[in-house]
């Protein structure tokens, strides 16, 4: 698994949120049962980078807490088969590694909405980055059905790792 890490924002992150997007990557790649090894490209933004991306790519002028950018189009959500007949498509040329997409996570609303929700920022932290997996991996949450299926599947993540909702100190 490779996992590509940019830093936008002027300071410095905590070290402790790359681990949290390594461990949950690797946990949702594992609730997923995907038969590869993976690359994902992960990028840590503030509200207004965060806003531009949303702005450019979403036509959405306001910032958001996380972004997704997939790179594939599964039939259906999850479903690894088929893959290896566009290798040409999905796969690192060097590296053999299927890409899965981007993650776009912003410092600025993981912050407030732990506060908000009264849990840690690393949970926060793990809680983005399963959500943000499960739409590298084509899951969505338009229609209820399936934002029930994609909320059952963050928790599994998240408590694989034990990330619970209950509050510790940033």
């Amino acid at each position: 698994m490779s996992v590509y890490f940019e830093n936008e924002v002027n300071e410095r992150l905590p070290e402790r949120y790359k681990n949290i997007v390594l461990e949950i990557i690797d946990a949702s790649l594992e609730c997923l049962k995907c038969p590869y090894e993976c690359e994902v490209n992960v990028i840590f933004t503030d509200n207004e980078g965060i806003r531009q991306i949303n702005h450019e790519f979403r036509e959405i002028d306001s910032p958001t807490d996380v972004l997704s950018f997939p790179l594939i189009d599964y039939e259906s959500p999850g479903d690894f088969e088929g893959l290896e007949d566009s290798p040409f498509d999905y796969f690192n040329q060097d590296t053999g590694e299927l890409m899965l997409g981007d993650i776009v996570l912003n410092v600025d609303k993981i912050s407030e909405q732990a506060k908000e929700f009264n849990h840690s920022v690393y949970r926060e932290v793990a809680f983005l980055t399963a959500h943000s997996m499960l739409h590298l991996a084509g899951y969505d949450h338009i229609e209820d059905e399936e934002r029930l299926k994609m909320e059952d599947m963050q928790e599994i993540i998240l408590n694989m790792k034990g990330y619970k909702r209950d509050y510790e100190e940033n």
